[in-house]
C-alpha cells in the first residue's frame, strides 16, 4: 500500500495535480492524503488577509477549509479512474507550509508527493513555484510535479537526464525500476556536456553501473546531447522521443536546478507541460 501526499489550495492548479496523481497510481493501491495548510496565526498575527495570502502564494483567502476539503474529497471520489484499492483522507494544519509536510511525510510514511506548480508565465517568472520549489529541495520525499497544461496518458517514455558524476543507489534507482515495471515504460539515459569529450573513468563507471542494474527486463537506452544551453538540449529531447515525464535525482544540485528551475529560456515548453519525478537519496 503506497501512501500519497497531495497538497491542495482548492485551485485549477491543484485539482489538475490531484486529477493526474490518482491516474498514475490507478494500478497501485494507495492512499491518498488530501493537505490544506492554513497559516498559522503565530505567523499571520497582525497582517492583513491581502498580506497573509501574499506570503503563503496565495491567489484569494479561502473560505472554510474544512468545508473545502469535504467538497474537493466528493469532487475526487466522482473521478472515473477510482477504485477500490484506493482510500482518501482529508487534513487541515496550520503551520508553515514546509512544516506541515514534513510532519505528515514523517507520520503517515509518505512515500510520494504530488504537487501542481504553474510554471513559467514570462520570461521573467520562476518556472517552479516558491511552495513547489521549496518542497523539492526540502522535504526528503519523491516528488512528482504536475506542471499547469500537463494532462495525464499512461507514462511510456521517461527521461533521466544525468551528468554520470554521482552514484546512483538502490533507494533511487528501485524507484524508478518500480515506475517503469507498473507502465511498461521505457527510460532513456540523456547525458548532456557543453563541448564533445569523453566520459572520465568516474562516469564511465556509474554508467555501467546504471546499465547492470537496470538489466535486460528493463527497457532503456543511452544518449548524449553536445549543446551549450542545457535546457534547449532536454527541450530537442523531449520532443523528439516523444517524453512523458523526466525523472531526476536532487543530490546533483547544480545539474539539476539548471534543468528544472531555470525560466530565462525562451522557447522552452517542458516546464510547463511535462511532469518532473524527482528523487531524493
Amino acid at each position: 500500500m503506497k501512501n500519497i501526499l497531495i497538497p491542495t489550495d482548492f485551485s485549477e492548479n491543484s485539482w489538475n495535480a490531484i486529477e493526474y496523481g490518482v491516474s498514475f497510481f490507478k494500478k497501485v493501491s494507495c492512499n491518498f492524503y488530501l493537505l490544506h495548510v492554513s497559516p498559522s496565526q503565530n505567523v499571520t498575527h497582525g497582517l492583513s488577509q491581502g498580506s497573509i495570502d501574499a506570503l503563503f502564494n496565495r491567489e484569494v483567502a479561502t473560505d472554510d477549509p474544512k468545508q473545502q476539503l469535504n467538497d474537493l474529497l466528493k469532487k475526487v471520489k466522482n473521478l472515473p479512474v477510482i477504485g477500490s484499492n484506493h482510500r482518501f483522507f482529508t487534513i487541515h494544519e496550520h503551520l508553515f507550509f514546509i512544516d506541515a509536510m514534513r510532519k505528515q511525510v514523517a507520520e503517515k510514511s509518505i512515500d510520494f508527493i504530488v504537487m501542481g506548480t504553474k510554471g513559467a508565465s514570462g520570461i521573467r517568472q520562476r518556472a517552479v513555484g516558491t511552495n513547489t520549489g521549496d518542497v523539492i529541495t526540502k522535504v526528503k520525499c519523491p516528488v512528482l510535479v504536475i506542471p499547469e497544461k500537463a494532462r495525464y496518458k499512461k507514462p511510456e517514455t521517461i527521461a533521466f537526464p544525468t551528468d554520470y558524476n554521482i552514484y546512483y543507489k538502490s533507494k533511487i534507482l528501485d524507484t524508478i525500476t518500480e515506475i517503469l515495471s507498473v507502465n511498461s515504460a521505457s527510460l532513456k539515459v540523456l547525458h548532456i556536456t557543453k563541448q564533445d569529450q569523453q566520459l572520465t573513468s568516474l562516469q564511465e563507471k556509474n554508467k555501467d553501473f546504471l546499465d547492470d542494474y537496470l538489466g535486460e527486463n528493463i527497457d532503456h537506452s543511452f544518449h548524449s546531447s553536445c549543446n551549450k544551453n542545457m535546457e534547449e538540449a532536454v527541450q530537442c529531447f523531449v520532443e523528439h522521443k516523444e517524453i512523458d515525464i523526466i525523472t531526476m535525482i536532487a543530490k546533483n544540485l547544480n545539474f539539476f536546478q539548471r534543468i528544472l528551475f531555470n525560466p530565462l529560456v525562451e522557447k522552452i515548453s517542458y516546464h510547463t507541460e511535462i511532469p518532473f519525478l524527482v528523487l531524493h537519496e
